[in-house]
Formats: structure tokens, sequence, C-alpha cells
């Protein structure tokens, strides 16, 4: 067989070099030409001879047959969730997350669980035979039931693929598949888009469902090219605190479902177990009432969830005080502190103002606004929300309380913990009461503020 011809391209602007140099000859930028295997030449000519090639088919989209069992369970709930409520045929689903998280164990327990209604194949490109055997039978899986190949040469496993034809692939992980057409090293840019393109159109023109596991860089974004993320259907990033046993799934990217969908699990001796209620995890159970802590229900997808923020207001012994969040944005902090001060009449420009989200979720949508505001008063003034309590609302520049989605879904999730009073936009009032649960609406700030 002939030698594929290798081409270098320009990620900054595309243009193509026949061999490799620091600086692109076009744009004059360095070190952004990457290793691409070159297009083979048509009969035609050019790359523009004329359009002799043969016409495409034409469907019209009111012809299309769907699928109405595309889905398919998991076996896991929390992870059905985040897949946007199973496994989709022909999809293709990036896992990524920090080394030791839990990556390897999941997908293990969900090969398991699938194992039992169709044929699956798991490629490991990062552990021997033996070990994935251990960690199988230390979660008490019958390992009789899996298929397991140790490769990492893309087309050796698309040709076992191929003769096995399993309903999913896993490939753990992505940055140890290469393919010999390429002269780069195994986790270079061009091997990991070469790689996932292959087993992209492997996925689309069989229908099998692949699961590919990412590493991470120190930053926590998933390694290798951004390319990487627009080529597969759904991107899932895997978190969790040092020292907690809790791990956190969300769902980034979703083709054929929400994004933004958290799914939750406990890390045991025996793998990882699903968090049902995950707001009981994130709630503490104080004593008694105490200062600076407000319970807000956030929204990570479709599910409501109830957190604790905790806020901490004390004296600044420095020329700029110190403003500190963990789980939240620290610019939406400095803003939301300046709406207090010029329409709540409170001053903090002397004050050290740390906030923490408990459990160590990151909350990213405006509907904390309120709550942080309460639980920083609370602070400061020494005086505890009433116990029972629960706020949400987005407070706007002007000192308004502005609606958000999904108001009654939050109010019920609220009532269900035991909740009996909740501080919420006056937009956001439902429209039956809901039993147990006293709802204050507000519009203004400064009419929370009056309520507390």
């Amino acid at each position: 067989m002939a030698k594929n011809k290798i081409e270098y391209v320009c990620t900054e602007c595309g243009d193509v070099s026949p061999k490799w140099s620091g600086q692109c000859a076009a744009c004059k930028g360095w070190n952004c030409l990457t290793e691409v295997v070159a297009a083979a030449a048509s009969k035609g000519g050019g790359r523009f001879a004329g359009y002799a090639g043969e016409q495409a088919k034409v469907v019209n989209l009111g012809e299309v047959n769907v699928m109405t069992e595309a889905l398919s369970s998991t076996g896991i709930s929390e992870m059905d969730r985040v897949l946007g409520g199973g496994l989709v045929q022909g999809s293709v689903v990036l896992i990524g997350g920090d080394p030791g998280i839990g990556k390897s164990t999941l997908l293990l327990q969900v090969m398991a669980k699938l194992a039992g209604e169709m044929s699956v194949l798991y490629v490991s490109g990062e552990e021997s035979a033996q070990q994935i055997s251990l960690r199988a039978r230390r979660l008490e899986i019958d390992p009789s039931k899996l298929d397991l190949l140790t490769e990492t040469q893309v087309g050796q496993v698309l040709a076992t693929a191929q003769t096995l034809k399993p309903r999913v692939l896993v490939v753990d992980s992505i940055q140890t598949i290469y393919t010999e057409e390429l002269q780069s090293a195994p986790g270079s840019v061009a091997q990991v888009r070469e790689s996932t393109a292959r087993l992209v159109r492997y996925a689309k023109q069989t229908g099998t469902a692949i699961f590919l596991v990412g590493h991470v860089t120190k930053e926590g974004s998933l390694a290798g090219p951004r390319v990487l993320e627009h080529m597969v259907d759904t991107v899932l990033y895997f978190e969790g605190e040092s020292g907690s046993r809790y791990r956190v799934i969300r769902s980034i990217k979703n083709r054929f479902g929400a994004v933004n969908e958290l799914g939750v699990f406990a890390m045991t001796e025996m793998g990882l177990k699903e968090v049902t209620n995950p707001s009981a995890i994130f709630l503490s159970r104080h004593e008694e009432v105490v200062p600076g802590t407000v319970t807000l229900v956030t929204r990570e997808g479709t599910r409501p969830l109830l957190v604790e923020l905790q806020a901490l207001v004390d004296e600044s012994h420095l020329g700029n005080p110190r403003r500190v969040t963990i789980g939240l944005e620290q610019n939406r902090l400095a803003m939301l502190l300046a709406v207090l001060h010029r329409h709540g009449g409170v001053a903090s420009y002397d004050q050290d103002v740390f906030i923490n989200v408990v459990g160590g979720v990151r909350v990213s949508e405006p509907a904390a606004d309120l709550a942080v505001i309460l639980s920083i008063l609370s602070s400061l003034r020494n005086r505890p929300v009433a116990e029972g309590t629960i706020v949400f609302g987005e407070v706007g520049l002007v000192g308004e309380v502005r609606p958000i989605p999904g108001g009654e879904e939050r109010l019920r999730e609220a009532a269900k913990h035991g909740f009996t009073r909740a501080i919420i936009p006056k937009a956001n009032r439902p429209r039956k009461a809901i039993e147990g649960l006293e709802v204050v609406a507000v519009s203004r700030l400064s009419d929370a503020l009056n309520i507390l």
C-alpha cells in the first residue's frame, strides 16, 4: 500500500505546508502547524478543478424515519439523567475529570449493567487486563460478561469492533489512542483529532454508542484540541472536592438533552453509588440557627437543588478589603455589595467578605443574588435568618428583584424538605398556594431587607 501523504495545517489561518516549521509562512504565527493526513486528489485534478463528482442524495426532512426507541437505560439513574434520559444509539460521549476521580470505575459499572442486555466492548489503553480484572472483582462485577481489549492503535480497535459488533464501546482513554499514518506521538493534537474522527465516523455508520475518556489540563479543561468537544455529541465533566466522598458529573454539552444537568454519586469501597436526594448532603443541620447562613434553591439542568450559602463579614485591617468566593463568581459579589450599599444603605467598604457554597457545589445562575445579599447582611448584623426560610431571586443594578425560571418547581422542592417560608421575586409567586409553605413575594431589595 502506498504511504499516505502528510501535510501541516496552520490552526490560525488554515494555510497548508508540506513540511513543519516553527512559524507559519502565511500569518507569521508561531508553533501553530499541526500534522494531518492529506486528502487524496480527485481524478479531475486540483481542488477546484470543476464539478465532476457524483450528485449526492438529497432527502426530504419530513420523510426521515425517527427512531422512537433510541434511548437505552444504563441501569444507573444519575447517569441516565446527565445523558438526557438514556444512551442514544450512535452517540459519542466524552467524559473528562481529574486523575483518580472515578471515570474508569463509573464506566466499568455502566458496562456491567449494559452487558446483561447487549454486547459491550471495553478498550483500555492505559491499564492492563489484570488491573481491570482486579477492579471488577473489587466492585463485585461478574467479569465473564465483559469483553476487554488492551490496544492503543485505532485501526486495530476498529477492526476488532467490526468483528465483534458491540452495541456499546468504551475507549479509555482517547489520549493513548494513535494512528500509524501520523508521525506524531500519541496524545498530540493531530493524533487525538484523527483518532476521534475515525471513532465518530464508525459510531455514526454502525449505530454503536461510544464512551471516550479524556484527560484534563491543570486548569481543569479537557486536554487536546478544542475541536474535540465539537466532534462528540455529549461532553461530561466529572468533579469532586479533594477529601470528599461525593462526586458530581455535569453535562456541559448534550445534543440529546438538557445541558448543565447534574448527577451526584458517592464513592464507596464498592464503587460509585447513586445519591437520589442530593439536597440532603448539601444542607448543614445546625443545632440552632446561626448568623450568616441562608438556604438557596438553585437549579442544575432540570433538577431543583437546595444548597446552603454561608457568609462571613469581618472588619478588615487592609487597605483593600478582601472579597473571596468559593462556588460563586467573584465579580458578581463585588456588584452585589455595591447594590447593597446604594439601594440598601449598608456599607461594607471596610469589611472583609467571604462567601462559601457548602458541599463544593458551583452556582452560576443569578438566582443566588438575593440569598448572597441576605447572608451578608445576616453576618454583618450578627442576626440569623429565621429557621425554615429559603431564598432565591436575581437582583438588578437598580435594586429590583427579578424573576427566575422554574420558580414553582423550586418552591415545591423546598416544601418537600420541610421549609415553611420562602422569600422570592413577586413575579414568581405561585398561582396556587403550596401546602405548608408561606410565600413572601418582593419586588425591591429594600422590601426584602425590611422583611428581615
